[in-house]
Formats: structure tokens, sequence, C-alpha cells
């Protein structure tokens, strides 16, 4: 199988249990690796046989952007949920990091990778 990878990606969204957290937005940075054959859209250069990263990528921005969950653990089990779900990819990582959350640290993250059932 093939990865596909989405690195970087920025959502500013409410994240955290903490009352002053629930008032303003925090960056999320985002990273993924969906398992995904690519060996039809090598041989056909057609966008139809490929994953369509812009489209998941928009996706995940909306979900996120629209979310308040308390904890990057939840944000990375709807993304991967949403991805396995809405692109029928069979197996995604995802990384969730939260810049900046422990003043001593330059970032904390979570990476969880599920599958299909």
């Amino acid at each position: 199988m093939d990865t596909v990878y989405v690195e970087g990606l920025t959502v500013e969204t409410v994240i955290g249990v903490f009352d002053w957290e629930r008032t303003i937005k925090q960056r999320l940075v985002i990273d993924l690796e969906m398992a995904w054959d690519c060996s039809s859209a090598g041989r056909s250069d057609e966008l139809d046989d490929a994953l369509d990263y812009a489209s998941v990528s928009q996706a995940i921005t909306e979900f996120v952007e629209a979310s308040s969950y308390q904890l990057i653990e939840s944000v990375a089990e709807g993304i991967s949920a949403l991805v396995i779900r809405n692109f029928s990819v069979p197996q995604v990582t995802v990384k969730v990091s939260k810049p900046g959350a422990v003043p001593t640290a330059d970032n904390v993250a979570v990476k969880i990778t599920r599958a299909m059932r």
C-alpha cells in the first residue's frame, strides 16, 4: 500500500479543558499519513483516480474549526473517523499538535493510527 501525506495543516479552534481556553481559539497543527493505492492515479494522471488531498484537507479544516473538543485525543479520533468514512481511506495515522500548550515545551501532540473496520 502507498501513502499520501498532508503535513502541517494549521487550524484555529476552541480546544482545551480550562475555562480560559473555552473563550479563545488556539492553533492546532495536523499531520496525516493515509494508506492509499496510488497506482491508478500514477498511470492515468487523473484526479478522479487519486486521493484528493485538497478535499481531505478542506473537510478536516471545516470539521476542526466547527468543533470545540477539550482534548487533542478527541480531535484526532474525530479526524480519523472522518477521513475513513468520507474518503474510504483504509488506514490513517493522525498527529494533532498543540504548540505552546506546555510553556516549557515547543509542542505537545498525540499520534493515532486507525483502520477501516
